[in-house]
């Protein structure tokens, strides 16, 4: 797709369908037999779950894998199910135990198993030894009956997700209908039912499953809209959350667009403003907003060819996604600098790098955003004023390509809207930790400080008044807060905030600032998930 993850992940859809192989593997008998089983002839009770031992596809043991079976709708308990799998890393001091830690890393599209396989080196030893970290991989994901696409068609349907006429318009509608119903083809009727409302009944069976009366939940990106809603229809199921880096899932459409557009304005205007004052950057003698402008009009007149057999020709969605995908973590700013200036100069190592992006695999995507929010518009004119005005909001980078495919990804989607924007309603958790970035590209501070309003006085806000996606590896001010919280209960003040930590020299390995624990995220949301 147009707008791709952060750029550390354009190479590794190939790892990703790797590392799939082998936690299948690892899983083995766990997971045969038909992907959605014959219907159930009594409600389903969910009873503990047959906790297996395995190891991580690095090797490395220490791990349980289990399954838990849960119903396609939630709707109809007897009928139709599907097998959610799961991977624990029980306390390594298991005498100081406090009990389960539910994570899920966003997407939509993430694995958390895989999450928790790389929880040794993400997670703080202080978690690892008072919690069991669990990592399930939501409906339609990964393990959990992945929903699959014809790549073709996700090709056609990406190839058109800028419409520029109604013809275009037009098209891209019966693109986006095709592949829907394709995927439904492919997948069964689990497509019609990838809301996040039925995550949250399944989050509740694996609760009930795990044997615990309350649970501890750390969710991330897509990770915290799961987290809101748990909350919400289950106040009094929780111990502690944290919910880093908000979803907002009261916005409508334009709202979304909006918000979206001025956050990758503002986190590349920090970008310019860092290369500026930064000698080491590639950019450091020439305006980095200037630069972008340049090679965005010169993409747009057809201009910008970088050699090669055969030529690429640079589009403007290559500029912005490029750009978009380098705003998750500054500290591949270094590298980013080197593109730009690269692709100014036509270097044909510019090419290799944008032809390696978007490998499409399986495909949750789509069919959790376009149940989750209400994205249509009733005419090509629509969305022509929309990017018009957007324009004029971001005169740099002219929107957010991620929002942008989000609106027309959506259009004519085949499934309904069933679990639609809404306020949260939230009464009767204990204190709950949102914490966001100033300037965070994906999941704008305004829905951070939106859904913390939302929630009301269950919620303490922190700020991480840095650059990126994920607060927990980008700052350790915020990661300690967030330590001490789930572990001790005990939160920061609200609105507390931490300072912002800027990159000092080019890194080649994505640890986070300060202790070495190295961000999982670009691993495990990669093709197919985009938060």
């Amino acid at each position: 797709m147009p707008s791709n993850p952060p750029p550390a992940t354009r190479s590794k859809g190939r790892r990703r369908l790797a590392l799939g192989a082998l936690v299948t593997a690892l899983f083995g008998q766990l997971l045969t037999g038909p992907a959605v089983a014959a219907p159930a002839t009594d409600t389903p009770s969910p009873g503990r779950m047959a906790w297996e031992p395995c190891a991580s596809p690095s090797g490395e043991g220490g791990f349980e894998c289990a399954t838990l079976e849960v119903p396609v709708d939630w709707k109809r308990p007897r009928g139709a199910t599907i097998d959610l799998a799961l991977t624990r890393h029980p306390a390594t001091d298991p005498e100081r135990r406090i009990g389960s830690l539910l994570i899920n890393p966003g997407g939509p599209g993430g694995s958390g198993v895989g999450f928790a396989f790389s929880a040794p080196d993400a997670f703080s030893p202080e978690l690892l030894e008072r919690f069991d970290i669990v990592g399930f991989d939501p409906r339609g994901v990964g393990l959990s009956n992945p929903v699959l696409c014809d790549e073709d068609r996700v090709s056609a349907q990406a190839a058109l997700l800028y419409p520029d006429s109604a013809a275009s318009f037009a098209a891209l509608r019966e693109a986006n209908r095709a592949l829907g119903e394709n995927c439904r083809d492919l997948t069964g009727p689990l497509v019609g039912h990838m809301d996040t409302a039925s995550v949250i009944r399944d989050m509740e069976a694996i609760r009930v499953g795990l044997g615990e009366k309350r649970i501890s939940y750390y969710g991330v990106s897509y990770g915290t809209g799961i987290g809101q809603q748990y909350a919400e229809r289950y106040p009094h199921r929780v111990r502690a959350m944290t919910l880093d880096s908000n979803m907002d899932h009261s916005l409508d459409r334009w709202a979304y667009q909006k918000t979206e557009t001025v956050a990758m304005e503002e986190s590349y205007g920090q970008f310019a403003d860092w290369c500026a004052r930064t000698p080491s950057c590639a950019l450091h003698d020439r305006d980095a907003r200037a630069l972008f402008d340049s090679l965005y009009r010169r993409a747009d007149a057809g201009e910008l060819v970088l050699p090669g057999e055969p030529p690429y020709t640079v589009t403007p969605q290559d500029i912005q996604g490029l750009a978009f995908g380098y705003m998750y973590d500054p500290f591949t700013w270094f590298r980013f600098a080197e593109e730009l200036a690269q692709l100014d100069a036509a270097d044909p190592a510019a090419a290799r790098s944008l032809k390696a992006r978007g490998e499409p695999t399986e495909f949750a995507y789509l069919p959790v955003m376009c149940q989750d929010y209400d994205f249509d518009v009733p005419s090509y004119a629509t969305l022509a004023r929309f990017e018009r005005q957007l324009a004029r909001l971001a005169p740099v980078t002219r929107l957010s390509s991620l929002a942008w495919t989000d609106l027309t990804g959506c259009q004519d989607w085949p499934t309904e809207v069933t679990n639609p924007p809404h306020r949260l309603r939230v009464d009767g958790t204990p204190p709950i930790l949102v914490t966001n970035s100033r300037y965070d590209v994906a999941t704008p501070h305004s829905w951070g400080s939106n859904a913390a309003r939302q929630i009301g006085r269950e919620a303490v806000f922190l700020t991480y008044d840095g650059v990126g996606h994920g607060d927990y590896w980008l700052s350790p001010c915020a990661r300690d807060a967030i330590d001490t919280y789930l572990i001790t209960l005990k939160a920061p003040r609200k609105g507390t905030h931490c300072p912002a930590v800027w990159p000092t020299g080019p890194s080649a390995q994505r640890q986070t600032p300060g202790d070495g624990l190295v961000n999982p995220l670009p691993e495990l949301v990669g093709t197919g998930a985009r938060r």
